[in-house]
């Protein structure tokens, strides 16, 4: 997942499944000790893009991202427009 990513491609991960099944314990974890897919992934993310790899070196990157939730046919953004707008790193 990260290293396509890094590699140019666009990435998308998809948790479905019937209620109480365990997708946002999977997709946020329970704590920090126990986190899940999307905060793995981005402090991987943003650990290579501010010096944790040589590639950091030659490359500039632009990260972009988006928390969306479809919930009885409605789509619905699960981040609020003014933390994205001012979020900086």
């Amino acid at each position: 997942l990260v290293q396509s990513v890094l590699d140019g491609y666009n990435v998308c991960i998809f948790a479905y499944g019937q209620t109480g099944s365990g997708k946002t314990h999977t997709m946020f974890g329970s704590n920090e000790a126990d986190p899940g897919i999307c905060p793995r992934a981005i402090a991987k993310l943003v650990n290579t893009c501010l010096g944790g790899s040589s590639c950091s070196e030659r490359y500039r990157f632009e990260l972009g991202l988006s928390f969306l939730e479809i919930y009885n046919e409605n789509l619905v953004d699960l981040l609020p427009a003014e933390a994205a707008a001012g979020a900086k790193v």
